[in-house]
């Protein structure tokens, strides 16, 4: 079954001059629009395909990846205006709409938003600016310390919201954020806490132990390439720590302190130092 904004793996079941048209066996014949096939192109190979209906009402194809598919919400800007909506830059020749009815407050060229882009009821491709309807604020099949695709969204007075495999919301704290991050940013994060009232606390940093034991490792990588000591301890701002290492401060002493129970370093004012 073919799925209408999303990239499918189609068969090219015919060549007619110019025109490639691809099947996936059950579907019927759908023409790639591209103005170029790809080179070398030959009855019977799979290509990966963009599909959407295009302004005749028919399915094509076409070989250019868009930023965003259909279920996924992404940072895209609007290139132009007119009496139906808005249109964003989202990857392919023909511009992706915001129907008037799908906006919050009116457009403005050269502005970006973070939106979702849905089929409509035509099996039209189109996106809304109005996520938080189509966005879950209780957890309902996470665990802590999975590892999770965020969106950054909105600052608020604790944090920044980020979105969450484009479904649900979660909370990066901002006494946590040890990086210049910014709305529409992509990036990877984890589960750190489901609250009583399943609202979903993250982190940019992988939680647990694990996370220790990788971060002793480098630490004694780190003093043996620089003469043994370090100018860090648990003295240091975060943002210094972080610099180096990439971890939070509450990370950071956890590690130095199983090293020094191990008696592989000392600490003092001055730093960490390796011992022997």
């Amino acid at each position: 079954m073919i799925n209408i904004g999303k990239i499918n793996k189609l068969n090219v079941v015919k060549q007619q001059g110019a025109n490639v048209y691809l099947d996936d066996g059950t579907s019927g014949k759908v023409l790639l629009a591209d103005k170029k096939p790809p080179a070398n192109c030959q009855l019977g190979d799979t290509l990966e395909v963009f599909v959407y209906v295009d302004s005749e009402g028919h399915l094509a194809a076409t070989t250019k990846k868009p930023l965003a598919e259909v279920g996924d919400i992404a940072w895209l800007k609007v290139v132009s205006l007119n009496y139906v909506g808005a249109f964003l830059d989202w990857g392919l020749p023909k511009d992706l709409l915001v129907p008037f009815s799908e906006q919050y407050h009116e457009m403005e060229v050269g502005r970006s938003y973070l939106v979702k882009v849905f089929l409509d009821e035509q099996s039209r491709i189109a996106a809304t600016t109005k996520i938080d309807k189509l966005l879950s604020d209780e957890a309902l099949d996470f665990e802590v310390g999975q590892k999770v695709s965020l969106i950054i969204a909105d600052k608020s007075d604790l944090g920044v919201k980020a979105i969450i495999n484009n479904s649900y919301w979660g909370m990066l704290y901002e006494n946590e954020l040890f990086r210049p991050i910014r709305k529409g940013q992509k990036l990877d994060g984890y589960i750190k806490q489901i609250r009583e009232d399943r609202k979903i606390d993250l982190s940019l940093h992988q939680p647990g132990y694990g996370k220790v034991v990788s971060l002793t490792d480098r630490i004694i990588a780190k003093l043996k390439t620089n003469n043994g000591a370090l100018t860090l301890s648990d003295k240091s701002p975060p943002e210094a720590i972080y610099a180096a290492f990439g971890v939070s401060k509450k990370v950071f002493k956890q590690a130095i302190g199983a090293l020094y129970k191990q008696q592989l370093i000392t600490i003092d004012e001055s730093g960490i130092k390796l011992v022997g």
